[in-house]
């Protein structure tokens, strides 16, 4: 391997990290409703099983957001599911500040 090819991939490996942070960076965590242990399902919907419940004053990270059941919660009533990594939420139980979506729809 030349010094070159060397260089080339410490150049690479640098940039691969520093957009690996960026994306990290780039999700906004979001506090929950107050006196609320919000159910996390395994998908968009009251029809999905519950694969754990947040603690009352948790805040969540919305990587991004998707239809699903429509839900009435403390900010009023939403179709809007927020995904946090290791599951779903129902968006009318978290405070982002909009009615509408806050991160890209899920893929």
């Amino acid at each position: 391997m030349t010094v070159d090819h060397v260089d080339h991939l410490a150049e690479t490996a640098g940039t691969a990290e520093a957009l690996t942070a960026t994306a990290a960076a780039a999700v906004t965590y979001y506090p929950v409703a107050p006196g609320v242990r919000l159910n996390v399902r395994s998908g968009p919907g009251t029809g999905y099983g519950i694969v754990r419940v947040l603690a009352e004053g948790a805040r969540v990270p919305v990587h991004c957001q998707t239809p699903g059941t429509r839900v009435t919660g403390p900010y009023g009533t939403s179709a809007i599911w927020d995904d946090i990594g290791d599951g779903y939420v129902s968006d009318a139980y978290v405070r982002t500040g909009s009615d509408g979506y806050v991160a890209s729809r899920c893929s």
